[in-house]
């Protein structure tokens, strides 16, 4: 008797593993807008309440044991108080209609709302004040997938800010509404980019090669700091010109751009040889590499310090391809990036 192909078994198992995330997660956000009814009931039930805070204390404790009897674990005060503050920070408030419209088939509450994401979730987004700053993790968790400890990440290395403080004032509305769109080359560059998930020292006791090896061992976070449509292709890759070898970094491939990424790591400050270097690289992928359809390469120097000046200076007016960014290897501080976010605010007013 023949033994089954094991290609055939294998389908069937991630069939049904597939089957199972599917149910998880419709079993998960199903629960979401259960909390949100009941928050909703637990409101409009208080406000029929003679002495509201006396009667919502006791409205919580014994509907507490009510439904931990029924139902088991996950009805404490606390719990119940939590679902009571989910309708209140939810029930006035709107998601960007192009994000909800790409999830044309989760249903609505009765204002109209939708939601996409596991209840921890939101049990995050709910501790952010800034109803801006809280669409924009809301919308990138759901657009992306992002998992809970994947949305804390990119919270915690402020990537709200780090984007708002390189666009103009339309382009951070809409990252209330629509999350980080990517549209031009601009688009695709942060700075600074964090890299504190490499584990390096804050100071540059590391050669530029552990650095590109650091970032290979930890590529699946690289890219999710990268952000949208990115592709790894190759480290150290290699081309000859005029019979001398040279290498690229890093390089990857954008899919909303539809073009190559280069990078190359500086462990030091940035010099305008580094700048011209990189434009060489750019320059050959342009001719040689790239697709006639594909659009133009871009090339982003990551060092640990540059001076501004020496990188206008270097660059040609109207750049669109070459860019210099700053990285770190600890997370920054959200209160110094808000600061500087408010007087970027004050100074356009």
């Amino acid at each position: 008797m023949d033994s089954i192909n094991q290609n055939f078994l294998q389908d069937i198992s991630e069939l049904l593993v597939n089957a199972r995330k599917q149910a998880k997660t419709a079993v998960n956000l199903s629960m979401v807008y259960a909390y949100y009814e009941i928050g909703h009931r637990i409101c409009e039930e208080e406000q029929q309440g003679k002495e509201r805070a006396a009667y919502g204390k006791y409205l919580l404790k014994e509907l507490s044991d009510y439904l931990s009897k029924k139902f088991g674990k996950g009805f404490s005060i606390t719990n119940l108080k939590q679902m009571r503050q989910f309708y209140l920070t939810y029930r006035n408030d709107q998601i960007g209609q192009k994000v909800s419209d790409q999830f044309k088939n989760l249903p609505t509450v009765s204002s109209g709302r939708k939601f996409f994401l596991s209840w921890s979730h939101y049990l995050k987004l709910m501790r952010i004040s800034n109803i801006d700053e809280r669409h924009f993790y809301e919308i990138e968790a759901a657009k992306n997938g992002w998992s809970l400890s994947e949305m804390k990440r990119q919270f915690d290395s402020s990537l709200y800010e780090r984007l708002a403080l390189s666009k103009d004032r339309d382009k951070v509305a809409r990252l209330a509404l629509e999350g980080q769109t990517i549209e031009s080359p601009e688009d695709a560059v942060k700075d600074p980019y964090v890299l504190e998930f490499l584990g390096l020292p804050e100071l540059p006791e590391y050669s530029e090669t552990e650095l590109e090896t650091k970032v290979i061992d930890h590529l699946q976070k690289f890219l999710l700091e990268l952000g949208t449509g990115f592709a790894f292709i190759g480290r150290q890759v290699r081309f000859t010109f005029n019979e001398e070898h040279f290498r690229v970094d890093l390089v990857f491939y954008n899919r909303l751009l539809r073009c190559f990424v280069l990078f190359d790591l500086k462990i030091g400050e940035l010099k305008h040889q580094d700048i011209g270097q990189m434009q060489m690289y750019v320059n050959y992928y342009d001719r040689k590499v790239k697709l006639e359809d594909e659009n133009p390469t871009i090339g982003i120097v990551l060092c640990k310090d540059k001076n501004n000046a020496i990188v206008e200076m270097t660059l040609p007016e109207n750049n669109t391809q070459i860019f210099a960014s700053k990285y770190q290897t600890v997370l920054p501080s959200k209160e110094e990036l808000k600061k500087l976010l408010e007087e970027q605010d004050n100074e356009l007013e």
